[in-house]
């Protein structure tokens, strides 16, 4: 008898991998490589679906509802590559006729025609990397295009028929006023966009903003700078469904990012392309495995077979089960379901009622309906709620940590 009894899989999301860029960005630890000379697009998408091959026996007979292009910045590629990558994918996968499709763009690789290409090969959402909208501040960033750029970028992208668009932001930079930040906020808006993203920027290791750190402001200035957009954002009628994510309301939750919920609520997904990461649930061996790729381009595409283009695996113990899928879920403003936690894990919550119950007395949880979610103090330091999950750890009662945001999207939170 396993461990884990799975009743059903969890959905399943494609994460794929495009590491080229124009300039590397001081702050940007992500997989990426400057792109010098030609880009060997053909041999990057023979890798790319030799990759997805390979992976499928892992999830015979399951449908993937949602794929999402990373980078690196994708829309460094030609329509006809991207082409032939997503019709490899749909003969490849059992992808839904509907699926979300998002790909990442950065502003000046815009053209009308290329987008409006990209649009017909029913790419549906663009994630566009604009940062900020201050000159000032994309110079301090590293950032290759300007401000005029930004916005042309997204007037394309609403010509070329896209509905679903969201815009990277990111806020706390490199001595950033509150007059410099309302104005990011009121042209984020100005762009009538469903969906935005505010990141607080972070000194992450092996970045150059870490070797020469930049001055940044103080955190309780940077907690002040996040409650300042969400107060914005929703007088302009965005609701904040997670740390970083917003949604502008409709009826139900369509403007959310598919493929975001997907990962937030413990879902699993592929990941091909070089240094991606994935997560697999097995009805038949009760596991859950996380895989990830050589992360050098080079490396990988010159894997002749599965085992050497995979980096490395590890399975998910039951002891890390809820601290697995807190980190996720907790994000979230609403929580999850009771019941999703088993269903998506295979394993009881009841396991881990001890150290709920901690939570909810230190007002860090609550339960609202069906519902396990994170209190508003929960949710401004999660880190705090995780630490009492870590197997076998004892908590620390005096440590204070506001919660660090991860773009998710790119497949690679564990990293």
């Amino acid at each position: 008898m396993t461990a884990r009894q799975f009743t059903q899989l969890p959905p399943l999301s494609l994460y794929i991998h495009i590491p080229w860029c124009v300039r590397k960005c001081p702050y940007c630890d992500f997989n990426s490589h400057e792109a010098r000379g030609d880009i060997p697009e053909a041999a990057y998408v023979d890798a790319l679906l030799d990759d997805l091959a390979d992976e499928m026996p892992l999830v015979w007979g399951r449908q993937i509802s949602t794929v999402f292009i990373g980078g690196g910045t994708p829309s460094l590629f030609s329509a006809n590559a991207l082409d032939r990558l997503l019709s490899g994918v749909r003969a490849l996968t059992g992808l839904t006729p509907h699926a979300e499709i998002t790909m990442e763009a950065n502003p000046g690789t815009f053209e009308q025609q290329r987008f409006k290409d990209y649009r017909d090969l029913g790419i549906n959402r663009l994630s566009i990397g604009i940062q900020s909208f201050n000159p000032r501040l994309l110079e301090a960033l590293g950032r290759v295009h300007s401000a005029e750029e930004a916005q042309k970028a997204c007037d394309i992208a609403h010509s070329a028929g896209f509905g679903q668009i969201n815009l990277d932001m990111m806020f706390a930079l490199p001595e950033q006023s509150d007059a410099e930040l309302d104005e990011d906020i009121k042209m984020a808006l100005s762009q009538s966009t469903t969906h935005l993203s505010f990141y607080e920027l972070t000194l992450e290791p092996n970045t150059l903003f870490a070797r020469f750190p930049p001055k940044v402001p103080e955190d309780e200035h940077k907690a002040q700078m996040q409650d300042s957009i969400v107060d914005h954002l929703g007088d302009a009628g965005f609701e904040r469904y997670e740390v970083s994510a917003y949604a502008r309301t409709t009826k139900g939750s369509g403007n959310r990012s598919a493929h975001n919920m997907n990962y937030w609520q413990f879902g699993d997904y592929l990941g091909i392309g070089c240094g991606a990461h994935g997560k697999i649930s097995s009805a038949d061996s009760g596991s859950i495995v996380r895989r990830w790729k050589h992360k050098h381009p080079k490396t990988y595409m010159a894997a002749a077979n599965g085992e050497e283009r995979l980096g490395n695996q590890t399975t998910v113990t039951v002891e890390e089960t809820a601290l697995e899928f807190m980190m996720n879920a907790l994000r979230l403003r609403e929580g999850f379901p009771i019941p999703l936690f088993e269903l998506h894990t295979g394993v009881s919550l009841h396991r881990w009622q001890s150290t709920i119950d901690n939570a909810m007395e230190r007002g860090l949880l609550e339960q609202a309906g069906l519902n396990l979610r994170a209190t508003a103090t929960g949710f401004d330091w999660v880190n705090e709620t995780l630490e009492l999950f870590l197997p076998d750890a004892q908590p620390s009662n005096d440590k204070r940590y506001r919660v660090i945001p991860l773009n998710l999207e790119r497949g690679d939170s564990s990293a």
